[in-house]
């Protein structure tokens, strides 16, 4: 066997490998004559078969064993001689043709590329010195906030005239397109809201003043942007049949409306408010926080990275852009650039995500952060739920695929580095308004500092990415 080193850039190596013929033959015999003892053939006593004639029945056969077992052993060889570390599986391209390598008339030559685990030095945690945005919840947001509850909540009485606004009206109704019946057109026992919007435009103008028992025709076209292009801009009738009409009560807020929600007071409603809305800003705030620690993460390491790992995190990223901006009607142009141009802006986001993985990998493997099999349990029976009736189907398609469990645990893991960071790291609180904390941490970054965060492109392929 031949190994033969050809590439040595950065960190890619590549080795050519060579296994001649009659070393294959002979494997190919030890094999043979290891089995031999426990073969039946016709004409022979059992287990006294000759090899020559077990290589003319069972010798192409196996030949293709032998070759993905010296293959294997052989690329394994390489890596462990140049004491290597690589960050996948080597990949193997045959250079002579396998029929010939089997019928044993060629040597066995093939490469092996191999991409190398970057070594690089951890950054200073401590040093780290990261923003949290962070805001108070307000008096008046707590009442905003019970009165929405309260909207929730409110009570409605028959009106005997017409329908007016804030009115909720009970229908049926069918709709057609020159005269034909279109699909998800038609509703039963529907609840209707006048000024909703809740229906195309000038669906529900057209039902003012409507009384209970009433029948009105209704006349509206689709918009131009519907998101079903076959209803997109097409002028639709609806019969509408007006079952009910029923006013708002007067909107009480006290504590006999608080007891609608389980609890005893007005004043403990508002308690209760206030701590969900804490916990919401909470989050908000964490979220914010995240995003600087990785940024900050980002500028304090900079070393070469496994290309093959790059690569594959670009494809995937590149795809979900093209298919969002195939859903958009967009292309590169739309934004000012080239195609060329907006790929090596995806390709930098790709690197970026590659370096901070590697990065967050390496500080919770030195600091023992491991992610807990209750914790991939927990977020799969959340997920199950967002699937009434099929929770079974989920917890079954997660067990039986490694690859969507890895993605369940990754972020946990990822929130858990983070999480250890952050108590490390030099955190200074920075207050805004409600507003501000609840921006996507892009633009709360423009708004706040003049300019947007490293991965403001990478919302397209994130929303790409949610809706596949």
């Amino acid at each position: 066997m031949q190994i033969t080193e050809t590439v040595n850039e950065g960190l890619r190596r590549e080795f050519k490998i060579v296994i001649a013929a009659n070393d294959l033959d002979e494997r190919l015999t030890g094999k043979l004559t290891e089995m031999a003892p426990r073969v039946h053939l016709r004409g022979f006593r059992p287990g006294k078969a000759p090899v020559a004639h077990l290589k003319k029945t069972y010798g192409k056969s196996m030949m293709g064993e032998v070759v993905e077992e010296a293959v294997s052993q052989s690329s394994q060889q390489a890596i462990k001689d140049n004491e290597l570390k690589p960050a996948f599986p080597p990949r193997v391209d045959l250079v002579s043709e396998l029929q010939q390598v089997v019928d044993g008339t060629a040597d066995l030559e093939f490469t092996v590329k191999v991409d190398l685990m970057p070594e690089f030095e951890l950054a200073d945690i401590g040093s780290l010195k990261v923003e949290r945005l962070t805001a108070e919840v307000t008096d008046e947001e707590v009442e905003e906030a019970v009165k929405r509850l309260a909207e929730q909540a409110r009570t409605y009485s028959m009106r005997q005239g017409g329908a007016e606004d804030g009115d909720v009206l009970v229908i049926d109704f069918t709709g057609r397109i020159d005269g034909e019946e279109f699909e998800y057109g038609k509703a039963t026992d529907f609840n209707l809201t006048i000024g909703s919007h809740q229906l195309i435009p000038g669906f529900e103008d057209q039902l003012k003043g409507a009384k209970a028992g009433e029948d009105r025709v209704v006349k509206a076209p689709f918009p131009a942007d519907y998101p079903n292009e076959k209803l997109a801009g097409k002028d639709a009738e609806f019969e509408v049949k007006v079952k009910e009409v029923k006013q708002p009560d007067e909107l009480i807020v006290d504590d006999e409306m608080a007891k609608r929600f389980g609890v005893d007071s007005l004043s403990s409603l508002k308690e209760r408010v206030r701590d969900q809305l804490k916990n919401d800003f909470g989050r908000a705030s964490r979220l914010h926080l995240k995003r600087r620690i990785l940024d900050a993460l980002d500028a304090a390491h900079n070393f070469s990275l496994p290309p093959t790992m790059v690569e594959g995190e670009f494809e995937g990223i590149w795809k979900q852009v093209q298919a969002e901006m195939a859903r958009e009607g967009k292309s590169a142009a739309d934004e000012g650039k080239t195609d060329e141009e907006l790929k090596q802006e995806y390709h930098d986001i790709a690197e970026r995500r590659v370096r901070l993985g590697l990065v967050l990998a390496r500080i919770g493997e030195q600091n023992g952060i491991v992610v807990q099999p209750d914790e991939v349990q927990r977020a799969i029976a959340a997920r199950a739920r967002q699937f009434p009736g099929q929770e079974a189907q989920v917890f079954d398609f997660y067990a039986s695929n490694q690859q969507a469990m890895n993605e369940v645990r990754a972020p946990i893991f990822e929130d858990k580095v983070v999480d250890f960071i952050a108590e490390l790291a030099e955190v200074t609180d920075r207050t805004v308004d409600r507003e501000t904390l609840f921006l996507d941490p892009d633009e709360a970054a423009e708004k706040l500092d003049g300019k947007a965060e490293p991965e403001k492109k990478e919302k397209k392929a994130k929303k790409a990415k949610k809706e596949e």
